[in-house]
């Protein structure tokens, strides 16, 4: 089964950028050429994006190739299918990777296991509930690439496909 979906590489040095794009090249099983735009929300840095389409699991495997350059900021987007969820990856160089579970209209799934661990330790008095339920939802990260993603507007989108 097929899916689809979006990375987008809020902010790069450039030197990385080149080895983004083999990185991304190595999981697609194709040769990958992205455009790169100057990212204003953080002078001296690139961005890009870019729609793909693979198997399911893709997604997941594009943030793994990608986790590692702490100077990387970018998100990794999958569609659910049939036989499958949607994912959202989020990495930021100060909160590393965040990843959920998306449904079909793109709302954030978070399993039961997860929501009763928050609960009993705000319980316990070791958190605040609220701060526990922003974490799972990916609130932090979000607050950290919403600028990114507003300096993003408008940049030129390509579909890239896996070889299969």
């Amino acid at each position: 089964m097929t899916t689809r979906g979006v990375l987008y590489v809020h902010s790069a040095p450039r030197a990385l950028c080149p080895h983004v794009e083999w990185a991304v090249a190595g999981v697609l099983g194709t040769r990958v050429s992205l455009d790169w735009i100057r990212q204003p929300a953080a002078p001296g840095t690139w961005r890009s994006e870019f729609s793909w389409q693979g198997e399911v699991g893709t997604a997941s495997k594009l943030a793994s190739a990608l986790r590692g350059w702490h100077l990387l900021r970018f998100e990794v987007t999958a569609e659910p299918v049939p036989t499958a969820e949607g994912e959202r990856y989020s990495c930021t160089p100060d909160l590393g990777i965040f990843h959920a579970v998306t449904g079909i209209h793109g709302d954030i799934l978070i399993p039961e296991d997860r929501l009763r661990a928050a609960l009993q330790r705000s319980q316990r008095g070791e958190t605040d509930l609220e701060a526990e339920l922003s974490k799972l939802l990916g609130k932090p990260w979000d607050d950290e690439l919403e600028p990114f993603r507003y300096a993003g507007e408008g940049a030129p989108v390509r579909w890239l496909h896996q070889v299969v």
